[in-house]
């Protein structure tokens, strides 16, 4: 059953700010409220959270129930990179997916948050487990995960003005022409292959940019490792923007030339890095995620170690990237 409470406004004020600090929710918790038809003004349903409120008026608000589901066991580890009062930072293995869906059979790494006990507010209805950004479910790496309502609308708010900022290293083929390219198309959903995004121009598509820093050449110089720094944070963006100029990362099988060609047991895209500024301290603070045996294992038996070793330092990526960005 839905929970249903009255509020008096005393002084004249913007509505979600007055819910906001009655409350005790984020402005965009209440903003969905508002958008959901949970919130009356004298009994009359209202729909902006910028109505400006007159002293003495009643404001109704309806609690929806929370759509909350067991958590599935799991069957998986998670590495954590960092873990404090506000923020969680884990290097998520390849083959776990972000989040539950119909076609998802399988735990997910909402489910190991679960677990956890990381539960956010449920004011809109929609119970919320501090996924701030997402991974492929084959894609490893640096995740930053909210534990609670507060941090998360303030690493929500980085993703957007971009001061979070990620760096992936990916093996592709083949090798890339120049040292740095850089591809700034749109990206959309592919008209061809519901499975697929493509870059496009049309209205539904939207605006993406995303770096290449060559890292090495393998030994019999059919692939390369790269770096790759995303300026926007688009589905499958990475995989898409190399598919336009016809490169392809191993172990891709929806965005490959020749699926055949090169096995691996799974895409070899990995979030190395990530940075962004803390909820609390409001310092910058980075962390990196290390290789998961399948990719370090391929990486060995086609690289040079010794040169691997050297250009995978964080130093020389941020380096290959600031004076090109």
């Amino acid at each position: 059953m839905s929970d249903i409470k009255s509020y008096i406004c005393d002084n004249p004020q913007r509505l979600d700010i007055f819910l906001a600090s009655e409350i005790g929710q984020t402005r965009s918790q209440i903003a969905s409220l508002i958008k959901h038809g949970c919130v009356k003004i004298e009994a009359k349903p209202v729909t902006r959270p910028g109505v400006k409120l007159k002293a003495g008026q009643n404001i109704e608000v309806e609690f929806p129930q929370a759509k909350e589901s067991p958590a599935m066991d799991i069957d998986f580890d998670v590495e954590i990179l960092y873990e404090d009062d506000d923020v969680l930072v884990i290097n998520k293995p390849s083959g776990v997916t972000v989040h539950p869906a119909p076609s998802v059979k399988e735990a997910t790494l909402v489910d190991w948050l679960k677990h956890k006990g990381i539960r956010l507010s449920n004011i809109s209805g929609e119970e919320r487990h501090g996924i701030v950004h997402r991974l492929d479910k084959g894609t490893s790496g640096a995740m930053v995960v909210a534990k609670n309502n507060e941090s998360h609308e303030f690493l929500s708010q980085q993703l957007q003005d971009k001061s979070m900022g990620r760096y992936y290293l990916a093996v592709v083929n083949p090798p890339l022409k120049d040292d740095i390219t850089t591809i700034e198309q749109n990206i959309g959903r592919s008209s061809h292959n519901r499975l697929k995004m493509s870059c496009s121009d049309n209205s539904k598509s939207k605006y993406a940019k995303t770096m290449f820093k060559v890292l090495a050449l393998s030994s019999d110089e059919k692939q390369q490792l790269v770096a790759c720094k995303l300026f926007t944070g688009r589905t499958h963006q990475i995989r898409v923007h190399l598919e336009t100029i016809n490169r392809h990362i191993i172990g891709d099988h929806i965005y490959s030339l020749s699926p055949k060609q090169e096995k691996s047991e799974r895409i070899l895209l990995h979030a190395y890095m990530i940075y962004f500024i803390h909820p609390t301290s409001k310092k910058e603070i980075s962390f990196v995620a290390e290789l998961d045996n399948v990719m370090k294992n391929y990486i060995d038996k086609k690289f040079d170690m010794e040169q691997i070793n050297e250009v995978m330092e964080t130093s020389n990526i941020l380096r290959g990237f600031s004076t090109n960005s």
